[in-house]
């Protein structure tokens, strides 16, 4: 089973790209979402058993966003309910052309990012569990976060349970140390967490802004990445962490808002194997994502698909597991909401080439 622990927020968004002067006030759409969530539920509905941890205010809101979790089968039993809180919100405004999209967070203050977790609900909400998925978002909530998160791996590698973590790094959210500026403060908690970590998900600024390893010489709105770049940052990371198995770096070319280029690479440390994908002809081609209906969580949708083709699937190479990854996060492109509602079926047959959008009757 897997267990992710982090923050499930209210989402407020609109279908069209409005800016949130052009939403507010009329008609906005209320979703969930946040990123240990996000894979939950993409975890669970590809068949995987997912459970998910997190503190919420005891009322229909929260109520809601744990029924949609549990419409998927997601284990929320060990949800801790925190008396007279709040539940987080963003505001997402899509992005079209060359705006980009753009969240406004209204979360502080929530019962997550202020409840403290003992040893014995860790210890709860590990049993069972055969690995951990955690992201840089839940220790950039506040100290306690941190610290609970801390804890949480360290149980979970003690045990004998696996750790997987998305870099994840959010520049307006680690606030939480007087005097500390949001990259040096990641830079100093984040490498407590990945120390127990075998797999570690993310792209290049993360890498960046979370351990200080830079990509090299590559512009990523030419159109032509260096490749070679993304394994040395890999490989990089593997010799600051030993117990690092595995790195995926995810290669998005941001061409616009509507617009983006997507695929992905994977270094097998022990096989001291890299691959990408996906692959045409054999050499690397992303997927062409145009007209983009909704690109947050994306990424979520990556690492769910990856540890799901991983640690339930077990393909017979990384290639496959890499490539049903993508295919699983292109597909999540196309959905409105944070969450990813592909199928595995509709993932495999994007894998064996089937991205035309023709009709399926």
């Amino acid at each position: 089973m897997l267990l992710t622990f982090g923050e499930i927020m209210l989402r407020l968004s609109h279908r069209e790209p409005l800016t949130l002067n052009q939403m507010l006030p009329g008609m906005i759409e209320a979703t969930f979402g946040g990123a240990e969530s996000n894979v939950a539920f993409s975890y669970s509905r590809l068949g995987g058993r997912a459970s998910f941890v997190t503190a919420l205010p005891d009322n229909k809101i929260a109520r809601s966003a744990l029924a949609q979790l549990k419409s998927q089968d997601v284990d929320v039993s060990k949800v801790k309910f925190v008396p007279d809180s709040r539940m987080g919100i963003f505001y997402l405004e899509k992005g079209a052309n060359q705006r980009p999209s753009s969240v406004t967070y209204d979360r502080a203050h929530s019962a997550f990012s202020e409840c403290s977790f003992s040893d014995e609900e860790l210890a709860e909400a590990l049993q069972g569990a055969d690995r951990v998925h955690i992201t840089g978002i839940t220790p950039a909530l506040s100290k306690s976060c941190f610290e609970a998160s801390k804890r949480l791996v360290e149980m979970a590698h003690h045990r004998g349970v696996k750790v997987s973590c998305d870099l994840n790094f959010r520049n307006r959210l680690w606030k939480w140390k007087s005097g500390t500026g949001a990259r040096e403060l990641a830079r100093e908690c984040m490498p407590e967490i990945i120390k127990y970590a075998d797999l570690v998900i993310g792209n290049e600024e993360d890498a960046y802004d979370v351990l200080n390893i830079a990509l090299g010489n590559t512009d990523l709105k030419s159109g032509k990445l260096d490749l070679s770049q993304y394994s040395n940052v890999a490989r990089a990371i593997v010799e600051k962490f030993p117990n690092v198995k595995r790195v995926a770096l995810t290669l998005r070319e941001s061409v616009s808002a509507d617009y983006n280029r997507w695929g992905a690479m994977m270094f097998d440390a022990e096989k001291d194997q890299v691959c990408y994908a996906p692959l045409s002809d054999g050499q690397y081609k992303p997927y062409e994502i145009r007209d983009i209906v909704d690109r947050v969580g994306g990424g979520d949708s990556f690492a769910a698909g990856l540890l799901y083709a991983l640690d339930v699937e077990k393909f017979a190479t990384n290639l496959e597991s890499l490539s049903f990854a993508v295919a699983a996060s292109c597909l999540a492109h196309s959905i409105f909401g944070d969450y990813n509602y592909a199928t595995k079926p509709e993932v495999m047959n994007m894998m064996k080439g089937s991205v035309s959008g023709r009709v399926q009757r």
